[in-house]
C-alpha cells in the first residue's frame, strides 16, 4: 500500500487515477508521495518516508530541489499540461495591449444611467482606437510547450513569427510550424519585433534577461509580455522605458508593487494556468508520474534527477538507488550483489546526482540492501518490486 498526501487542493479527476493500492493520508510525516501546487516547502521538515513530490504545474521554485535531491526525493513537474491555458492568456494580453479594451470598457461602466450613451459612444470611441495583430512581428523567447503553441497560433492570426531557443527539444521542433523564423541571436528579435513574449524557466542565466540593455535594442513602441516568471524581466527598467516612450505596453501575470498602477502596464492576477482544464491536466499528469515512479521506478519529467524509463520489471525484483554522480558507484553496487544475477541495469545522471535501477533474478536479502545503503554517496535505496 502506497500513501500519499496533498499540500494544496488537487483536482479530483487526477486523484481518481490512484487505485485501491493507494491510501490518502492527512499528514506529510506518514506519506510516501506528495502532491503540491503553490504551497511553500522550503522551511518544511521532509520525512524519511517521503520519496517523491509531484508539482501539479511547471514552476518548482516553491520546492527545495537541492534539499530533496540530497534526501533522495525525486521531484516531478508537469510541463505542457497547462500550456494551452497560458497560451490563450498570452493572446488575451496581446489584444489588451493592441486595443484599449480595458479603457473602453471602463468608460462604458462610467456611463451607467446616461440615456444618451449610444450617441456619446460615437464621440468617445476614437479615444480607445488601437491596432490589429495581423501583419505584426511577434518574437517568442523560449520554444517549449507554451512557446510552440503561441508560435503556431500566431501564424494562424496572420502574424510574422520569430522564435528563439538555443536548446529547443526535438519534440518542440517537430511541432513548430515551418512558417516560423527560427532565430539564433535573440538580439534579432529585439531589433525586429513589435511584440515580444518570454517563455523560459527562471535560472541564474535568465534572471532579468529583459533588461535596460535589451530594451535599448528594441523597436520603438514595442509591447513586452511576461506570462512566465516576473524575475525574468527587470520591471523597473520596463516602467522607465514606458515613461520614456520606448515601450508601448508591458503585460504581466505577476502583480507586485513595481508594476501595479503604472501607466502602460497591464497586470493580471497570475491567471495563466487558472483554468479548470489546466488544473485537471496537471493533476492527471502528476498522478501518472507518481504512480509510474512508485510502481516501476520510472522517472519522467523530474527537475532534480535524471530521466530513466526501463519499463515494467519482468524480473524477480527491482531496486532503485538515488546517489551522487561520482565515479565507481556501479562497480560498488555490483560488488555487493555479486551473489545474485543482475538481469538488467539502467543508469542515468543529471548534474551532481544519478539514478540506478537494477533488475535482479532473485529477491534481495535485507543485509545486501543495508550494505548498499552504507556506500558513500548513496542517498536512498528503495525496493520497487
Amino acid at each position: 500500500m502506497f500513501r500519499y498526501t496533498c499540500l494544496n487542493a488537487i483536482a479530483q479527476v487526477g486523484l481518481n487515477g490512484f487505485d485501491d493500492t493507494y491510501e490518502k493520508v492527512e499528514t506529510l510525516a506518514d506519506a510516501d508521495a506528495l502532491l503540491v501546487r503553490s504551497a511553500k516547502m522550503h522551511e518544511m521538515e521532509l520525512p524519511e518516508t517521503l520519496c517523491a513530490i509531484a508539482r501539479a504545474g511547471a514552476g518548482v521554485n516553491n520546492i527545495p530541489l537541492e534539499k530533496c535531491a540530497e534526501q533522495g526525493i525525486v521531484v516531478f513537474n508537469t510541463p505542457g499540461a497547462n500550456a494551452n491555458g497560458v497560451k490563450e492568456l498570452v493572446f488575451a494580453g496581446m489584444l489588451l495591449a493592441a486595443r484599449d479594451i480595458i479603457g473602453g470598457a471602463n468608460w462604458v461602466q462610467s456611463q451607467d444611467g446616461n440615456a444618451e450613451v449610444a450617441a456619446a459612444t460615437e464621440k468617445e470611441k476614437k479615444k480607445f482606437a488601437g491596432s490589429e495583430l495581423q501583419g505584426k512581428k511577434l518574437g517568442i523567447i523560449g520554444l517549449g510547450a507554451i512557446g510552440v503553441k503561441v508560435a503556431n497560433t500566431a501564424i494562424h492570426l496572420g502574424m510574422d513569427v520569430y522564435g528563439y531557443d538555443p536548446y529547443i527539444s526535438v519534440d518542440a521542433a517537430w511541432n513548430l510550424s515551418r512558417e516560423i523564423h527560427h532565430i539564433n541571436d535573440v538580439d534579432e528579435i529585439y531589433r525586429q519585433c513589435d511584440y515580444i513574449t518570454i517563455h523560459v524557466p527562471l535560472l541564474d542565466s535568465t534572471k532579468k534577461m529583459i533588461n535596460a540593455d535589451a530594451i535599448a535594442k528594441m523597436k520603438e513602441h514595442v509591447v513586452i509580455l511576461n506570462f512566465a516568471r516576473d524575475l525574468l524581466v527587470d520591471e523597473e527598467a520596463v516602467v522607465a522605458a514606458i515613461e520614456a516612450g520606448k515601450v508601448h505596453r508591458y503585460v504581466s501575470d505577476f502583480p507586485n508593487p513595481t508594476t501595479i498602477g503604472k501607466k502602460g502596464v497591464i497586470v493580471t492576477p497570475h491567471l495563466g494556468a487558472s483554468t479548470v482544464e489546466s488544473e485537471d491536466n496537471c493533476a492527471v499528469m502528476a498522478v501518472k508520474e507518481l504512480r509510474d515512479f512508485l510502481e516501476n521506478g520510472t522517472i519522467k519529467h523530474s527537475v532534480n534527477y535524471p530521466a530513466c524509463d526501463p519499463g515494467v520489471c519482468e524480473s524477480a525484483s527491482r531496486i532503485a538507488i538515488c546517489h551522487r554522480n561520482v565515479k565507481g558507484m556501479i562497480s560498488r553496487f555490483t560488488d555487493v550483489l555479486s551473489d545474485t544475477n543482475i538481469h538488467n541495469m539502467s543508469n542515468a545522471s543529471k548534474g551532481s546526482y544519478a539514478y540506478t535501477l537494477l533488475d535482479l533474478d532473485s529477491k534481495v536479502p535485507e543485509e545486501m540492501l543495508a550494505e548498499i545503503k552504507k556506500i558513500e554517496g548513496v542517498l536512498r535505496v528503495r525496493v520497487v518490486k
